[in-house]
């Protein structure tokens, strides 16, 4: 399944690449997103929480970083909690923009394993309503009023 949402923002490439290309600064714009750990060269560990409010490990490995244009990255299906869901789980981030705007486009491509291949409509909808999520929340961050280097004053959401 694969699933694309695209947003124009009023920002700067460079400002919309310092926020998406840092995974420390995900817990900022992307959804569900509690906090993040153990970044380093080849992946990260975000802490999500679930709408019960339970929080849930998500490890994820950086497949292609192209700056300021591209950014991929997986989670790691085997061993964790997404497991009986998703055989495969890969997010892809384009940019393209000027000084003044920048388009940025979310990819989320989801192979789905066992009774999960049969909810595709489901599952669609729930991408969708994430990428939607993340686009909104990276568009609150860079286009705020008083975001220094594409930050809210408070470094979070507004």
């Amino acid at each position: 399944m694969r699933v694309r949402r695209t947003r124009r923002v009023a920002a700067p490439l460079e400002s919309v690449w310092s926020l998406a290309s840092d995974p420390y600064r995900l817990a900022r714009w992307w959804p569900r997103t509690e906090r993040v750990e153990g970044v380093s060269e080849r992946g990260w560990t975000s802490v999500l929480v679930t709408a019960g409010g339970r929080t849930v490990r998500a490890d994820y490995r950086l497949e292609a970083s192209e700056p300021p244009r591209l950014r991929r990255w997986s989670l790691e299906v085997p061993g964790s909690p997404f497991e009986r869901l998703f055989a495969a789980a890969e997010t892809e981030l384009r940019l393209r923009g000027d000084r003044t705007a920048t388009e940025v486009s979310l990819v989320l491509r989801e192979r789905p394993r066992g009774w999960a291949r049969f909810s595709g409509l489901v599952l669609r909808r729930a991408a969708r309503r994430t990428l939607d999520d993340a686009l909104s929340g990276l568009a609150a961050v860079v286009e705020a009023p008083s975001a220094g280097a594409g930050e809210s004053a408070s470094g979070r959401r507004p």
